[in-house]
């Protein structure tokens, strides 16, 4: 049986692939029903079914133990877990860890910006896709801008390291929003990405390939205004980035169907029940909660665990838009 000693410093897969970034869901609910990540009525997870803030901090420290450098907490809404804040606390305080990030829709941003900035979070990404109050309402199906707009306000004044807004490119829906979006951003200092919509879960609201905006169709209207200069800078995402001269901002591209990042992939994610996914776009996974509450407090099985799954990690994913039946597990519960 292995020991301590005999796990590795670091994270590899059998594609010869440092894993080095974990996204942890913290909760599939989430106050706004977007029309891309969410049917309108959903069903979600029972309490016993989602993993305790106790055992999301203990997955966070095996991982950090394992080599993982950078941490994001995602959702659902991460910032609607009741006492999400202690989770924020506690993994701010571990050793190796150089980042710990949040990717949120901003509703509660005007109250916790401040304290999530004090526990540790250096950067924030901030969902919005529309910057029309009616238009951000049709998305959203119930999300109020203004709210948001006050949350991006706020986390600009807590001081966070940097701010991306995170934008989903569709047809006929905000495609005429990508310049001003762009505006937005740059009259704030802040960084965006553009991402190509995820197949991810069976939703109601649209055909997913009538909407479908490539990432170069977006940089294609964004040099109609602004100079794209390519960078190889990083944030350990799948982002490709690009700077606007003589700005502070970056604008990235995820094209998980246009330009595939897989070759490339550096994380993993837990999904709100536990599931060690190994790859968003397929189901090669790991039971995460069935060893925690196994065997509770036992770190040793819980980084067994994780080291054995580089052992099943994908080489990629095989989005496909025309594709039936999609992936049925929706985007909520995945981690956005």
């Amino acid at each position: 049986m292995a020991n301590a000693s005999a796990l590795p410093d670091t994270l590899v897969d059998r594609f010869n692939r440092r894993v080095s970034y974990v996204r942890l869901s913290v909760t599939d609910r989430c106050d706004f029903r977007c029309v891309y990540c969410m049917s309108e009525d959903m069903t979600f997870l029972p309490r016993s079914e989602i993993l305790s803030l106790e055992e999301l901090a203990a997955v966070g420290q095996a991982f950090a133990e394992l080599g993982v450098d950078k941490i994001r907490i995602t959702g659902g809404e991460p910032l609607v877990r009741h006492n999400v804040m202690e989770l924020f606390q506690t993994l701010g305080a571990l050793d190796g860890l150089k980042e710990l990030t949040l990717t949120t829709n901003g509703s509660q941003l005007d109250r916790m910006a401040e304290p999530l900035r004090e526990a540790g979070v250096r950067r924030i990404n901030i969902s919005l896709d529309s910057l029309d109050a009616e238009r951000f309402r049709q998305i959203t199906r119930v999300g109020d801008l203004n709210k948001v707009l006050a949350g991006i306000d706020a986390a600009c004044e807590a001081g966070f390291e940097r701010i991306k807004i995170n934008t989903v490119a569709m047809k006929n829906r905000n495609d005429d929003e990508i310049l001003p979006l762009v505006d937005f951003v740059v009259d704030r200092g802040m960084d965006i990405s553009f991402i190509e919509e995820m197949p991810l879960g069976e939703i109601d609201d649209h055909d997913r390939a009538e909407v479908y905006m490539s990432s170069d169709e977006v940089a294609d209207l964004i040099r109609q205004r602004h100079e794209l200069v390519p960078t190889t800078e990083t944030t350990g995402g799948p982002s490709r980035y690009f700077r606007i001269p003589e700005t502070g901002t970056r604008v990235g591209f995820i094209s998980p169907h246009s330009h595939n990042f897989c070759e490339s992939c550096n994380r993993v994610r837990v999904t709100t029940e536990g599931r060690l996914l190994l790859c968003l776009g397929q189901e090669h996974s790991v039971d995460l909660r069935q060893i925690l509450r196994d065997k509770p407090g036992d770190m040793l099985a819980l980084k067994q665990a994780i080291v054995a799954s580089m052992d099943i990690k994908p080489r990629g994913h095989d989005f496909n838009l025309q594709a039936k039946p999609v992936i049925f597990r929706h985007m909520s519960v995945t981690g956005g």
